[in-house]
């Protein structure tokens, strides 16, 4: 592996260093904060359509600025925390969604608040990606997927307080007080700077870009970790094609993923016959399944490999849709929509591992952060697609179609993305 260019020394102090703990508690709560965001603009849409006088369609362009703002955000944060640093970057991004989205409270029309969405969104979109790079450079190979498994369960968690949240704040205080209370992750930037270095895998592709341009004569202080990253991606004819693949299996993968959360609750009230109350209590058991779907993807992933494991995410999510769809009943669509939960949640539970051992370090960020952000047109398209299968045929069709993105997402890494291409924790180029 291209990455274990380092002397052994360099390599014991990562594996020994604890500092991971930290990385794995900040970024945890991060993506909880993260999650909960997302979530807060679902539970408030109601309100904000009464307080600025919406349309639906001015209603639903807040998800379409949402979903833009975190495609530009993960494409640039990943590219920052190539060339700035990954504890850099994760600092800056939590002050931008924490501070962003706690400003949709005093925001006074519908065009303030997109604005304001707009920009709190750039910070949701990069924290995914770099908290995921920096805890895949700090952990150490033998366990990590488990922990990365685990660390993706942040985001189902903050959507479960999200909905604790919601359901006690806004018929008391009202929906500005929701957004308010996203300024709170703020104090994690003093901790994190504090107690995270940047990993020595980017410390060592930082001093290797400064020889570089020692030899060349160039201005030292210039040197970044790559000269140019996106150039580096497309020069190499390996990084290009797991570019390529992964952009294609994260663009099959959301499209399936939001399609499901978008749709799944209006299928289960108006296709099943099943009353809001109890709808939303098996969304509550399906979303804390995918909870352990995640975990248990990222402990599977590490004994039995990670091309293997997302693979089979991928197939049983694709094969289990269609199930619902024609054998779900009265009697048994809670225990169907509990292991549909766990099923959809592995790909996620083994992915940000998978992606970030499929680049060298020096591109990473930058890689991880495009290709994945790139696959977003799938999520952005989703909606509307499942949408007009849904006016034309029915839900349960566009079902279908979503069972045959997952198909995709698991078929294109299952023949093309090799495992462990390089190790994150490793100081190499």
């Amino acid at each position: 592996m291209n990455d274990k260019t380092t002397s052994p020394d360099a390599t014991q102090e990562i594996v020994s260093d604890k500092t991971w703990i930290w990385v794995f508690i900040f970024s945890f709560t991060g993506l909880l904060c993260d999650g909960m965001d997302l979530m807060f603009l679902s539970y408030t849409l109601t309100s904000l359509k009464n307080a600025f006088q919406l349309t639906e369609f001015q209603a639903g362009t807040f998800g379409t600025v949402s979903l833009a703002g975190m495609a530009i955000g993960g494409i640039m944060g990943g590219w920052a925390s190539d060339q700035y640093g990954r504890v850099r970057t994760l600092v800056w991004t939590i002050f931008i969604f924490s501070v962003g989205t706690a400003g949709l409270a005093f925001t006074q029309s519908y065009w303030q608040f997109a604005l304001v969405r707009s920009m709190s969104a750039l910070g949701i979109g990069s924290l995914y990606v770099v908290a995921n790079t920096l805890m895949a450079e700090y952990v150490p190979t033998k366990y990590r997927t488990t922990v990365l498994g685990t660390l993706q369960a942040g985001w189902s968690v903050g959507y479960v307080v999200a909905s604790l949240l919601a359901g006690w704040i806004i018929p008391e205080y009202g929906w500005r007080y929701l957004f308010a209370t996203a300024i709170v992750p703020v104090p994690l930037i003093f901790f994190i700077q504090r107690l995270v270095p940047e990993p020595a895998s980017w410390r060592a592709a930082k001093a290797a870009a400064a020889a570089r341009a020692m030899e060349k004569s160039v201005d030292i202080s210039a040197a970044k970790p790559s000269e140019n990253t996106w150039k580096a991606i497309w020069a190499d004819a390996q990084s290009k094609k797991m570019f390529i693949c992964w952009a294609a299996t994260a663009g099959c993968l959301q499209f399936g993923y939001y399609g499901v959360n978008n749709w799944l609750p209006r299928y289960i009230e108006r296709d099943m016959g099943i009353n809001f109350k109890s709808m939303a209590g098996y969304l509550a058991l399906s979303y804390t399944a995918m909870i352990f779907g995640k975990i248990v993807a990222g402990l599977m992933a590490d004994r039995f490999g990670r091309r293997a494991v997302y693979a089979f995410g991928g197939f049983s999510a694709a094969i289990f849709i269609p199930y619902i769809v024609y054998n779900h009943t009265p009697d048994n669509i809670l225990m169907l929509l509990t292991i549909f939960g766990f099923l959809y949640g592995i790909p996620y539970g083994v992915g940000a591992t998978y992606m970030t051992e499929s680049f060298s370090t020096t591109v990473r960020g930058t890689a991880v952060g495009g290709s994945y952000n790139i696959g977003r047109v799938g999520a952005a398209i989703a909606p509307a697609c499942i949408g007009f299968i849904a006016t034309h045929w029915s839900i349960g069709m566009g079902f279908l179609v979503m069972g045959g993105a997952y198909f995709v997402c698991g078929l294109i890494p299952a023949l093309f993305i090799r495992e462990k291409q390089f190790d994150p924790a490793a100081a190499g180029k």
